[in-house]
C-alpha cells in the first residue's frame, strides 16, 4: 500500500481531493504514508483519528498535505466546518465517501479491499491480522459532481 500511494503522491498537486474508503485494516493510512513520501511533505503520518485532521507541511517546495479522518464526523456540514485549504493542499479523507464529495468539483474515490477472514465476513478477521502483509485489492476512479 505505501509502495502504492508514493506513486501516486508524486503525480498529485494542489487542489487534489482523495476520498479514501475502506474497512478498518484495509490500509488507508499506510496508503496515506506513502502519499506523503512521495508528496515529500514532513511526518509521520500517523492516523488522524483523534484530532480528525492533521497538515504536513512541504519538505521540498510543493503542496503540504491535509490528511483527515471522517469517521467521528457526523455530516458534510462537519468536514466542511474545519475550512480545509483545499485549493492549496493536497487532502486525503479517510471515511470520507458520502460527506467528502461535496468538497469539491471533482475527487480521486480509492477503495481499499483487504481479505475476508475463513468465515467469510470481513468483520472475521481476526485483530491480529490488521496490519498483515497481505494483499489488497484497490479500486481507484476520478470522480465529478454532477
Amino acid at each position: 500500500m505505501e509502495q502504492l500511494g508514493l506513486r501516486i503522491g508524486e503525480q498529485l498537486e494542489a487542489g487534489d481531493l482523495l476520498i479514501l474508503t475502506g474497512p478498518l485494516g484495509a490500509g488507508k493510512t499506510t496508503f496515506t504514508r506513502g502519499l506523503a513520501e512521495g508528496l515529500g511533505v514532513r511526518g509521520p503520518v500517523q492516523s488522524p483519528t483523534f484530532v480528525i485532521a492533521r497538515t504536513h507541511p512541504s519538505l521540498v517546495g510543493g503542496a503540504p498535505l491535509v490528511h483527515v479522518d471522517a469517521y467521528r464526523l457526523g455530516s458534510a456540514a462537519e468536514l466542511d466546518d474545519l475550512d480545509l485549504d483545499l485549493e492549496r493542499s493536497v487532502v486525503v479523507v479517510e471515511w470520507g465517501r458520502g460527506m467528502a464529495e461535496e468538497l469539491a468539483d471533482a475527487w480521486w474515490d480509492i477503495e481499499l479491499e483487504r481479505p475476508v477472514g475463513a468465515a467469510g465476513a470481513d468483520n472475521d478477521l481476526d485483530p491480529s491480522e490488521l496490519d498483515a502483509d497481505a494483499p489488497r485489492v484497490v479500486t481507484i476512479s476520478r470522480e465529478r459532481r454532477a
